[in-house]
C-alpha cells in the first residue's frame, strides 16, 4: 500500500457530533475554538464553520514549547500564535490533525497558558495514534489508527481539505 485515502468529511460529522454532546455534557457555552498550525488550523476552520462559532479563529504554534525543540528544530516556515479573544476563564476547543507523541498537544497547552488561563481546554484530533511519551491523551477523536512506523498521515488544504495515509 502506498497511500490510503480518507472521507474527511465523514471524520468531520464524527468529530461536529461528539463535539457537540461534550459540549452538552460539560454545560459549555460560546467555547473559543484554536486550531494548530498547520494543518489543525484547517480542521479547527472546517469544525468552526460546522459548529457555528461566530468567534474568529484563534491559532497557537507549539514549536518553541516542545521539550524536543533542541532535536527538531525550527521549522522553515514558522508561524506565531493569534488569539484574537481572550482566553481568561473560556472554554478553549484545542484542534490538531493527528496526535502521536502527545508533545505538539502539550505544547500548545503551554502556549496557551502564556495568553492566560482558560476554564478549560478540550483536545479534539482527526487521528489518534498510538505512542504516546506523554500522559496526554484528546477527549474527542474521530479515528483510532496504528498504521505502523512506515506510515504518516497526511492532511493537505484547506480546499479542498483531503486526509491520505502515506507511506514515508
Amino acid at each position: 500500500m502506498d497511500s490510503k485515502s480518507y472521507n474527511i468529511n465523514a471524520l468531520l460529522d464524527q468529530l461536529e457530533q461528539q463535539i457537540r454532546a461534550w459540549m452538552q455534557a460539560k454545560s459549555i457555552t460560546n467555547p473559543v475554538i484554536v486550531g494548530l498550525h498547520t494543518a489543525g488550523v484547517w480542521v479547527a476552520q472546517a469544525l468552526r464553520q460546522r459548529l457555528h462559532i461566530a468567534e474568529e479563529l484563534g491559532t497557537v504554534s507549539a514549536t518553541f514549547y516542545r521539550d524536543d525543540f533542541h532535536q527538531v528544530g525550527l521549522h522553515r516556515q514558522q508561524k506565531p500564535s493569534h488569539l484574537p479573544f481572550e482566553i481568561e476563564n473560556r472554554h478553549v476547543l484545542l484542534v490538531d490533525d493527528v496526535i502521536y507523541t502527545g508533545r505538539t498537544l502539550r505544547g500548545a497547552m503551554n502556549e496557551l497558558f502564556d495568553f492566560g488561563r482558560p476554564a478549560s481546554i478540550t483536545a479534539i484530533v482527526l487521528i489518534a495514534r498510538e505512542g504516546r511519551e506523554l500522559p496526554i491523551e484528546p477527549q474527542i477523536v474521530a479515528l483510532r489508527e496504528e498504521p505502523g512506523s512506515h506510515f504518516r498521515y497526511q492532511v493537505t488544504g484547506p480546499e479542498p481539505l483531503t486526509l491520505q495515509l502515506v507511506a514515508s
